[in-house]
């Protein structure tokens, strides 16, 4: 983790099965009062060193924010202001890794490479030649700033031969596209709402 969270981060505990890896929500919510929500422009964090050129750190986060903003929208109202009943969507992007599509096209179909890549995943939990990102999130209440949740989470790639031939940011968009859903998704649950 990074400093986007802060002295926070320390509240992080393993998240459900199936979900973000780390999570902590504010039990002291009344969820069903907050309906609208401001997404503020998505942060890229990275050391010094980052392989990621500030152009494709534009991109990410241009497009991230864009996932972020349309599926928003379809559950609750977006405001670009602070006021009651709104809460404040902070989203950052991790350094994100890119996938080397010809070696990974190698690495699912000549056997040998196969077996190379099945040797990384078991030492790493991560397939060789495959993108990833990571993203911390946070949401708080627009006007006192109190937590009111945060999570953490990263996803890779996968071995399939669909995703084998994707551009450099293929995997990177995936996991954004999955996060996007997933974030209304989450808070629309807090508030009692059936999710598809």
């Amino acid at each position: 983790m990074t400093g986007f969270l802060g002295p926070d981060a320390s509240k992080l505990a393993p998240g459900p099965e199936g979900g973000v890896a780390l999570a902590w929500i504010n039990p002291n919510v009344q969820w069903a009062s907050y309906t609208k929500i401001q997404l503020m422009p998505v942060e890229f964090w990275a050391a010094a060193d980052s392989k990621v050129s500030q152009a494709d750190q534009a991109v990410l986060t241009e497009y991230f924010y864009n996932a972020l903003q349309t599926n928003l929208s379809k559950s609750f109202t977006l405001v670009d202001q602070p006021g009651r009943g709104v809460m404040t969507l902070h989203v950052a992007l991790m350094d994100a890794t890119t996938a080397v599509p010809g070696l990974r096209t190698v690495s699912v179909i000549v056997p040998q490479a196969r077996v190379l890549n099945m040797a990384q995943s078991l030492a790493t939990s991560s397939y060789a030649f495959v993108g990833s990102a990571e993203a911390e999130m946070k949401v708080t209440d627009s006007v006192s700033g109190e937590l009111l949740a945060e999570a953490v989470d990263q996803r890779a790639g996968g071995m399939g031969l669909k995703s084998a031939a994707s551009f450099k940011w293929g995997d990177a968009q995936n996991a954004m596209d999955y996060w996007a859903q997933k974030i209304p998704n989450r808070l629309s649950q807090l508030q009692g709402k059936t999710t598809s």
